[in-house]
């Protein structure tokens, strides 16, 4: 088959990785595969590697939605199917769908953030819709009516497969961590919706012993106001804000808990990856979240906004060694038999021949 993966923009997003991830193993299994991405760029660009990509824009207008000659380049390409991934590809999808009749568009729902008037129009008009989670398949059939037909539900793929290395010792020791002290992470874009100040004021809470500190690792227009609340809280000793990582894996190997207080998802990257690296997780219930983690084995789940009940979650995993590494075992496991890089990929390639059976 020939596969266009359409992405307005490399940023650092979970998307982006998925889109990147997803190129590489369709390539690998021998299907001709081209990144098609409206701006030049990103900070993810340097992951492509042999990936096949066409860059639209000339220069970097930064404009996200800015795609021209798409249709033209993509007749160019005569793709089989056509893969929307992000906002900005997936409002094209009626579009797309009309241009290309006997391609297979297949629009994705990756978001638990209001959709556009065009994505909407989007999900009916292709011939297929992917949720990430069953959580988003559900927002589908009964929010915006897609027939259950044309809905399936392919789980994220982990980004960052474990290793074997040990602890990060060295890393911890670089941020201020003793052998002793109990580290928290959050990892993603620094936006509101993502509420880390929420998560800030329950660390506030936490007692003082034993000994643990809060990493942050992500950038974005909300770190500023985050870097306050730290200071107002009287946090400076505890919170680390490390910044972008093009690799957090060396930050899941240094960690010991993974912590979520975001209000939009709809599958976590960060909780799958963290938990496949041994982390136990805490989260508030944001869509698709409870599909991340096994509740009650590898981590919990919390009412969203119940600070309370997040701190009493948490608190056994700060406090006691040996429940944080018997979740962290059922953690490992479930996230890398859950989120297999290889079987999630022969999901899409299965989906698309079934859509496109003369040219599987």
């Amino acid at each position: 088959m020939k596969i266009c993966i359409l992405q307005d923009h490399l940023r650092n997003g979970g998307t982006e990785r998925q889109s990147i991830l997803l190129a590489q193993r369709f390539l690998a299994e021998g299907h001709a595969t081209t990144l098609v991405r409206f701006r030049p760029g990103g900070t993810l660009s340097g992951l492509l590697g042999a990936v096949p990509n066409v860059v639209l824009q000339p220069f970097d207008c930064r404009l996200n939605g800015f795609a021209p000659g798409l249709i033209r380049r993509l007749r160019a390409l005569d793709p089989d199917v056509i893969l929307c991934m992000g906002r900005e590809a997936n409002r094209r999808g009626a579009r797309l769908q009309r241009a290309f009749p006997r391609t297979a568009v297949v629009a994705t729902l990756r978001t638990g953030k209001p959709l556009s008037a065009g994505f909407r129009r989007s999900l009916h008009a292709v011939a297929h819709v992917v949720a990430n989670s069953d959580a988003s398949g559900d927002v589908l059939r009964a929010k915006h009516g897609v027939p259950a037909g044309r809905v399936s539900v392919i789980k994220n793929a982990l980004v960052f497969p474990p290793g074997t290395a040990a602890h990060d010792e060295a890393l911890r020791t670089r941020h201020g961590a003793g052998p002793d002290t109990v580290v928290l992470l959050c990892a993603g874009m620094f936006r509101p919706e993502k509420n880390q100040s929420a998560l800030l004021s329950i660390a506030a809470r936490l007692p003082a012993s034993p000994d643990w500190q809060l990493w942050f690792a992500g950038a974005g227009p909300a770190e500023a106001a985050c870097r306050e609340h730290c200071a107002r809280a009287g946090l400076e000793n505890r919170v680390r804000f490390l910044g972008f990582q093009t690799d957090p894996a060396p930050l899941y190997r240094a960690a010991d808990v993974a912590v979520l207080t975001s209000r939009s998802e709809s599958l976590s990257n960060f909780l799958i990856e963290a938990q496949a690296h041994g982390l136990p997780a805490v989260a508030y219930a944001a869509t698709g979240v409870a599909e991340c983690l096994a509740d009650g084995r590898s981590g919990r789940v919390v009412a969203m906004d119940d600070a309370d009940g997040f701190l009493t979650a948490l608190t056994p995993l700060i406090t006691n060694a040996e429940t944080r590494a018997r979740f962290g075992a059922e953690a490992r496991d479930f996230a890398r038999t859950a989120f297999d890089p290889a079987a999630r990929a022969r999901d899409y390639l299965a989906l698309f021949a079934q859509l496109n059976p003369d040219r599987a």
